[in-house]
This record gives C-alpha cells, structure tokens and sequence, in this order.
C-alpha cells in the first residue's frame, strides 16, 4: 500500500465512530444543537382562558373536521404545566426546546394592543427555560391565524396579511428578544397553503372542483396568492429584525419548511424527472426565491400567469432573508408522471408539479413511507442547489397509535431505532459537508396533531389526555433520547437501541 493512502486510510479510520451503533452526540460540530419541540395550538390548551381569542383552527376543530374529532381546547395543557414540563426537558438534557408564540393569545383580534396575559405567559415560559439553560428557539407565526383576520380580509390571500404579520412580529421581538436569540417566521408554508387552499382538508378550507370539496376558493390560484404573501411576509420580518433589533439582541432568524423528499416511483426517465419537478415545486417553491430572488423556472412555465411576480425590489429584498433554514422532515413521497394532469384546461398544484393522487390521502389514511437515507438526499439537495445554507432539522420523528389512541404507552422503541437511523444519516450528512446545524426531535410531548388529533402520537414524553392532571409519563424514546444527550454510546439491544 503507498504511503500516502495507508496515512489517509488511518486518517478515516481515526475520524468515524467506532461502529455505527457506537454514535454519540460528542461525534457532532462543536456546538451543535439537540432539542425537542411543540407548537402553541397543538400543547398549550387554556384555549379560552387568560384572554386568548379563537384561531383558524380553534374553529375548524369545534365544527368537527379533525381527524377523530377532537379539539385542542385542553391538549397536554402546557399553558398550565409548563413548569414541570421544562424541568422534564432539563432532567432529559435537552440544549433547547423549539414552541411558538400563539398569535391570538399575544394579540388576540390579530393587530392592535398585546394582552397583558399572553404576555406574561410567555415571558414566564421563556424566563423558565433560561433558569434551566435550555435555549428558547421561537416560531412567530405555527398555521394559527387569529379567526378575527380570516373573517376581516380572508387572511394569507390579502396582502393586508403582510402588515398584520410584521406588526405582530415586531412585537415579538421587542418582548422577547433580549432572551430569544433563534427566531423562525413562518412554520411550513409549503404546506399551509396546500392543504388550506388547494386541497381543503386544513382551514380555512378553501378549494375548488375537482380538486377538492368546499364552499369557497380556487385551488388554481390561491395557494400561489396565499405563498407569495407569506414569502414576502417574511422578508418583511427579517428587514425589520436585521435593521432595528438583531444588532443589540444578537439573534439569528430563518424560517422553516416542510422537507417531505421525492422519489421517482419507478427507474423511467418520466418519473424521475416527475420527482425532480416535484422538489422544485415543494421545496424550490420558497428556497428559490430567498436564494435566487424568483421562483424556479419550471414553477414559471408550468403555472404560468397563475403564479404572482415579484417587484424589482422585492427580488432583492428577499435572497439572504435568513441565517438559517429549517426542515420538518418526515417521509419520502414516491413521484409518478401525469403529464396528462398538466394538459388539464384547469389544473392545481400537483397536477402542475407531477401529478399523482394528493399525498394527504396518503397521509391521513396511514400509508407513511418513512427512509432515512431520503434525509441525506434532501440535504445534499440543498447544499448542491442552494449553496449549502445553515439548516436546523426542526422537527423529526416518528408516529405511533394503539386500539386506544389516548392511552399512555411507554414501549416505543421503534421510536428509538427509528431516531437512531435518523441521526446516523445526519451525521454521515455533516461528514459529507452538509452545513446542519442542530437537531429538533418532534414532539418533546404527545400534543394535537394537526393531521390526526389524537389518533397518532409523537412525543418522548406521553401524556395522560383524559385525566384531569394531564400527567406526563417519559416514554423509552424520551430514555434513549436523554442517554444520547448526556453522551452514552448507542448500542443495539434486541430491536431496539438504548443509551449506555
């Protein structure tokens, strides 16, 4: 063997854990972030107390369209509980604990005077996580839009919104920033307004025929309108952010999209450029333009006059509008070609993009294709297409439901190996040069899940959902997760992995 590649070959035999099992947190960048997260409506409950006023999906849920039902007014009850959950998330280790401000709790009717109560709640939250050195990292805006804006001017189809929305964050930042130094603007934009405007199954349940089933909308057009506005709601955020607070708070600020990743469905050359279309739509829809300033091309030609335009200055407003990007990452979405789909007279967006059946069926009845490689292929996306930005996975994890779906469980380690694979793929990302830069587990608690209410739980802590207490039981993941923090080795143990 020559000299040189005997030297290389120690040199890489010196740097890889010891086996793959064997990975631990100490194996990650130097100040690498690990946390968990929720979101407002989903954990806090107190949906009537303290001065909160209803949200596009406080309504929604009471005239019964989730999934089983349900409605979030009591969930995990965090607004009541917050103290025992953050000593919980301090026992497990956690370096931060990602939540969201819930708009009509902090400004009720949507703009106007901050409620003294919402304030103080989550000053108390922030002040509390701080008191036990878990890092507070902050959404601003997590789908509920205050019921008051949707009734005033339909809500992310006005450019009203954008305003509403800076205003409110403003006040965000000056309540919290002296302590909140990671903000995210908007959760999931590429989802909202597919499922809200394209599709209807999501408030406010807009769509038309035949894509959908609802008394208003126009799925050819709104969810582009609805995008738009929430891409430039963001820039309008961080100018705001970057020119009055960020250098005396020292923060960073992003946004987060959903990160589903698509594959060709079969080998042929039409699926795989289905699949290539597909990311563009779903995750290019929002990266082109903060990175490039326009939507990508095949968004132009196939949508057309449908897709609004940027300004001159709006397109130079928006590339760089982050420190930061964050992915929810959850499955692989397999792509077919439909190109008849595309010669429709009238079209939505996944006929403009692919298009096969809508992936929120597939969602809602079960058929989940989780791959942990699809992770490394979507960080790879973005460090080939869009000059590798800092990225937070923000959330991550995996679902489980019983006969009893309310019923606290604590053998999920399915959830542990599943959360192990996640993580090897992630580090060997890193390796590979991707610039990711922490590591959210969804959800730190079984909350209301906004596909699934009840039905389906995520969390490393479970939680008594119909006892009165709402008690919190640490569920194995939640072990395996607090083992890996406090840098135990991950070693296999039957089907499941534990923390040494």
């Amino acid at each position: 063997m020559a000299p040189r590649l005997f030297v290389l070959l120690l040199f890489c035999l010196a740097t890889l854990p010891r086996d793959a099992a064997a990975l631990t947190r100490r194996d990650f960048p130097d100040g690498f972030i690990f946390g968990a997260g929720t979101s407002a409506f989903q954990v806090e409950g107190a949906a009537a107390e303290g001065g909160r006023k209803p949200s596009i999906w406080d309504t929604f849920t009471h005239q019964g369209y989730s999934f089983d039902k349900s409605t979030a007014d009591i969930s995990a009850d965090q607004y009541h509980h917050y103290k025992d959950d953050v000593k919980l998330m301090h026992e497990m280790g956690l370096d931060a604990y990602r939540f969201s401000i819930a708009w009509p709790r902090l400004i009720p009717d949507g703009r106007g005077e901050i409620n003294p109560k919402g304030l103080e709640y989550y000053n108390n939250l922030i002040d509390e996580l701080i008191r036990h050195g878990i890092e507070p990292h902050v959404t601003i805006y997590h789908f509920d839009l205050p019921q008051s804006l949707q009734d005033e001017y339909n809500g992310l189809l006005s450019p009203r919104f954008i305003d509403d929305y800076t205003a409110y964050a403003e006040a965000c930042f000056k309540s919290f920033g002296d302590r909140v130094k990671h903000w995210v603007t908007v959760n999931e934009p590429n989802i909202e307004t597919i499922g809200g405007l394209d599709s209807g199954v999501l408030p406010p349940q807009r769509c038309s025929h035949p894509f959908g089933n609802c008394t208003w909308g126009d799925s050819t057009t709104e969810p582009y309108i609805a995008a738009h506005h929430l891409l430039l709601a963001h820039a309008s955020a961080v100018s705001l952010y970057r020119a009055k607070y960020q250098a005396t708070q020292r923060g960073q600020i992003g946004i987060t999209l959903l990160g589903w990743w698509h594959e060709p469905a079969t080998n042929s050359s039409e699926d795989a450029a289905a699949a290539m279309r597909m990311n563009d739509f779903h995750i290019g829809w929002f990266m082109h333009p903060l990175v490039y300033g326009d939507y990508p091309a095949v968004m132009r030609s196939r949508v057309g006059a449908r897709l609004p335009d940027f300004t001159a200055e709006q397109s130079k407003k928006l590339p760089g509008s982050f420190d930061f990007v964050g992915f929810n990452h959850y499955l692989v979405v397999r792509a077919r070609a439909h190109d008849s789909a595309f010669n429709m007279k009238q079209r939505d967006y996944y006929a403009d993009a692919y298009a096969i059946a809508n992936p929120f069926d597939d969602i809602q009845e079960g058929r989940l294709e989780y791959a942990p490689w699809a992770l490394g292929r979507l960080l790879d996306h973005l460090k080939l297409k869009y000059g590798n930005p800092p990225v937070m996975i923000h959330e991550n994890g995996y679902a489980d439901a019983s006969e009893l779906p309310r019923k606290v469980e604590y053998d999920d380690d399915d959830r542990s190996e599943f959360l192990q694979d996640y993580l090897e793929v992630l580090y060997l990302s890193i390796r590979n040069g991707s610039n990711a830069r922490g590591y959210f587990v969804w959800s730190f608690l079984d909350v209301f899940e906004f596909l699934f209410g009840y039905r389906m739980r995520f969390g490393l802590c479970g939680v008594d959902m119909d006892g009165e207490g709402r008690t919190r039981y640490v569920r194995n993941s939640g072990r395996w997760y607090s083992g890996f923090l406090k840098g135990g080795e991950l070693r296999p143990a039957g089907k499941a992995y534990v923390a040494a």
